[in-house]
């Protein structure tokens, strides 16, 4: 016999997936914001975050993040003080991730797999701050669902030229030089340092902003 929790598990995440298009049904334009949870309060990528969503917020573009503390608060509490919609996607974590207070249309997730589909479904740029494991997923998922024409292409930057340069390396070094890669492929992101230079950035490769 079949696991009996198979269906009325299936059936909760086909139901936050519907709960999600309906509660962001009409927010557009909207940049997704990824970056640790661990980020303190007081740390220079904190505020960088929270003053570069506050702009795009200040722009009309609305801003998503993971919902929880660190980078994820920063964006939200930005884009919260802004005039645009705050937008958080929480996962249920072993160890409760807490909702931060900033967000105006907050979502509960249970897998990973359903809230990354609706980061990128409502999404139409990617900022990606330092972070851990699940930043790092975030990022070459996206990539790889431009690389293989699933999504249309978006514009992806990393912020922190000191963080993710080493990575930027590797991925030529090893990836582009051995072929497992394309030129085109290697060059889907762009890293940055200045706020004015990632709102340029975003603006030329299609992000309508006021």
């Amino acid at each position: 016999m079949g696991n009996t929790n198979r269906v009325p598990e299936q059936a909760r995440y086909d139901a936050e997936r519907r709960q999600a298009d309906e509660a962001l049904a009409g927010v557009f334009p909207a940049v997704s914001i990824f970056g640790s949870a661990r980020t303190p309060q007081d740390h220079a990528d904190y505020a960088f975050a929270c003053r570069l969503a506050r702009r795009l917020s200040d722009s009309g573009i609305a801003v998503i993040s993971g919902g929880g503390p660190g980078i994820m608060e920063a964006a939200n509490k930005g884009a919260f003080a802004g005039k645009s919609v705050s937008v958080g996607l929480n996962i249920a974590l072993p160890h409760e991730q807490k909702p931060n207070p900033y967000q105006d249309i907050a979502l509960r997730f249970s897998r990973f797999a359903e809230r990354k589909a609706v980061f990128f479904r409502y999404s139409q740029a990617y900022v990606v701050m330092p972070g851990g494991f699940g930043t790092l997923d975030e990022l070459f998922e996206i990539l790889t669902l431009v690389q293989t024409g699933k999504v249309p292409p978006r514009p992806v930057v990393l912020v922190g030229k000191a963080f993710w340069s080493g990575l930027a390396e590797w991925i030529n070094a090893q990836l582009l030089a051995r072929g497992m890669i394309s030129e085109g492929a290697a060059s889907l992101f762009s890293i940055s340092d200045d706020e004015d230079e990632i709102i340029a950035y975003l603006s030329e490769h299609g992000l309508q902003t006021a």
